[in-house]
């Protein structure tokens, strides 16, 4: 069964349906998806934000006739005239907030660093930057270069990680370059980090046992702490 229709901006509508019909707070409730707690808040004027009301007749949300029908009856359940509007992304550049726009450098920096087979373009799309500033970190010719440091733009949020392991896959392949991860080197990285497990677990095995381990340095220290055991 497909998810119930809701308004856009459901808490702006349910202030406006409380506001102008005279619907049941559990009718709008139903419309809007809400709780009819916060439908009881939004019309005692004790909801946590003061809402402007959203008209879901101007909007196309809700027919008059539909309205009119709900509220000569309190059982009729109200239905959404059509869906809202989704976002999308648009081809234009990519919006940035601008308390991370300062932290873009610092991404491109890193793009550069650890994937050169990244063109100027693509990076320019990822992370919502111009081809200018792109080649001015590239030639270090950038006027804050002194202060950039590389750092992952995934991190930074200046991108998905998904959006960032697609480019880097694109763009490898591409250049001819083969990203598969090596075999040989995971089985070596996995035996060290089985051996390195063991010996921590015997090291806390033995401190449970017979206190701190003494660190030993020399051959006379050694032979010591043997002694002492």
């Amino acid at each position: 069964m497909a998810a119930p229709l809701h308004p856009l901006m459901p808490h702006a509508t349910a202030a406006w349906l409380v506001d102008n019909s005279s619907l049941t707070f559990e009718q709008i409730a139903t419309f809007c998806g809400l709780h009819i707690l916060e439908i009881q808040a939004i019309a005692d004027d004790t909801a946590a934000t003061k809402l402007t009301g959203r008209d879901p007749i101007r909007n196309g949300e809700l027919s008059p006739d539909e309205l009119e029908r709900a509220q000569a009856n309190p059982d009729h359940v109200l239905k959404l005239a059509r869906q809202p509007e989704q976002s999308r992304r648009t081809t234009g550049p990519r919006y940035t907030p601008v308390s991370k726009r300062q932290d873009k450098p610092d991404g491109i920096l890193w793009i550069i660093k650890n994937h050169p087979e990244i063109t100027d373009n693509q990076i320019s799309k990822l992370i919502g930057t111009t081809k200018t500033t792109i080649a001015a970190i590239r030639d270090k010719s950038h006027w804050n270069l002194a202060n950039l440091q590389p750092r992952d733009p995934v991190t930074l949020g200046l991108t998905s990680q998904r959006e960032m392991d697609a480019l880097v896959s694109a763009a490898a392949k591409k250049a001819g370059i083969d990203i598969s991860p090596d075999l040989g080197k995971l089985s070596e990285d996995r035996a060290a980090l089985i051996e390195q497990l063991q010996a921590e677990r015997e090291t806390a095995a033995h401190i449970a046992e017979h206190g701190e381990p003494v660190v030993a340095n020399t051959a006379l220290e050694r032979g010591e702490a043997l002694f002492r055991r």
